[in-house]
């Protein structure tokens, strides 16, 4: 199979299904020496920069930003982290108080990023990026711990292989790489395309499972307008070089959401291709989805407006917000909706007496009805209050 590029470069290698072999020779490779068609041009800050070693820099491989989105004081994760630039990067927005872990199961990349690991921790003032060895669809087994097994308990039988995996379901449980609910946000720049189709499923629970719920996940990777078909799939090469696993753009944000993710949207959109095979545009997005909308829905006599300025909108759950309309909704969405990415555009509305959690009805989230405004009051409510004469109202404020 050949596929010629826009960028030039062609594919002769012989298909294969082992597109994770693929992928860990060709990135080994790149942490020696930088190779040009694995990156897409990235605009990074370069005051974030200014404390990274050109080696860092030059073996970097990615096709977005997501530290822009990154806050003080988080937990970040960075998935696929590589050499270590966004982890680096994250270092420095986060702070002293926040933290960085960065995941990658390639030895030459965490060689590469922990090689300056003591240099620029000290160029930053402070040291917060913790380096582990693990698969970004497998959070919970420690490679490091599970390979100290190995190297004692050669699996030489299949008796020794499957005591192997038993000691990893051990590890996974006892001593997991990345703990449930202890992540702020998931970054990961140009990585997620690189996992084998039948791990995705797996890959987007786990990062369900690390954050913490109000977490987000801020993917920065490269998908394709059409879907791309079994032979290029099947093609090391373009595999490797970030094409022909991209997510179908559509299904990409398809994929937050079947995995209980909520909010998800497009941060940013490369306009121009940055590659194109057989007519199949490939380009870089960026997208953030949040974790918080499991739980019980209550009726707290609560109620949102919806701003505008469309007509109406349709939420993950089904609510159907029409613009103007004061609709009735229970006390998760109304907390979920006074959080990004939605307070901007929503207005909450509470009821004039706090119902308590005891008092709270289940409220089922299925139907769209709007909140009359009496319900909300109260039957017996009967204030009369008007504008008193001399309280210095004049033209300006009436």
């Amino acid at each position: 199979m050949s596929q010629v590029l826009t960028n030039g470069e062609s594919s002769t290698e012989p298909l294969t299904t082992n597109v994770e072999q693929a992928v860990r020779e060709r990135y080994s490779a790149a942490s020696q020496q930088a190779e040009q068609a694995l990156c897409c041009p990235v605009d990074y800050d370069a005051d974030y920069l200014t404390v990274l070693p050109q080696e860092i820099i030059e073996r970097d491989y990615g096709c977005g930003d997501p530290s822009k989105h990154v806050k003080p004081g988080e937990t970040v994760l960075d998935l696929g982290s590589g050499g270590g630039k966004i982890c680096y990067i994250a270092s420095q927005v986060v702070g002293a108080e926040g933290s960085v872990i960065g995941v990658d199961m390639n030895d030459d990349m965490l060689a590469l990023a922990r090689k300056y690991q003591q240099q620029v921790g000290d160029a930053i003032g402070h040291h917060n990026v913790d380096f582990r060895k693990g698969r970004i669809q497998d959070l919970a087994l420690n490679l490091t711990l599970f390979e100290e097994y190995l190297s004692q308990h050669p699996a030489r039988s299949a008796t020794d292989w499957m005591h192997a995996q038993d000691y990893a379901d051990e590890l996974r449980r006892t001593k997991p790489l990345v703990e449930d609910d202890s992540i702020d946000v998931i970054v990961s720049n140009c990585v997620l395309n690189l996992v084998k189709q039948s791990d995705r499923q797996l890959l987007f629970s786990e990062m369900f499972r690390v954050l913490r719920r109000g977490g987000r996940a801020v993917i920065s990777d490269i998908v394709s307008d059409e879907h791309v078909p079994k032979e290029m799939q099947q093609d090391p090469r373009l595999w490797s070089g970030c094409i022909s696993g991209a997510f179908e753009e559509k299904k990409f944000f398809e994929a937050f959401e079947d995995a209980g993710f909520y909010g998800a949207r497009l941060l940013a959109r490369q306009a121009a291709p940055w590659a194109t095979v057989g007519g199949i545009e490939f380009r870089s997005v960026t997208i953030e989805a949040y974790k918080g909308k499991e739980g019980p829905c209550m009726d707290h006599l609560q109620a949102v407006v919806y701003k505008g300025p469309w007509k109406s909108v349709t939420d993950d759950d089904g609510h159907v917000l029409r613009r103007g309309v004061r609709t009735a909704v229970c006390k998760k969405t109304s907390e979920i909706y006074n959080r990004a990415p939605y307070q901007d555009e929503i207005v909450r509305i509470e009821p004039f007496k706090t119902v308590a959690d005891a008092d709270a009805e289940p409220f089922d989230c299925r139907r769209n009805v709007e909140r009359d405004a009496r319900e909300q009051k109260g039957s017996q409510y009967a204030v009369t209050e008007l504008p008193i004469a001399d309280s210095g109202c004049g033209p300006d404020c009436c």
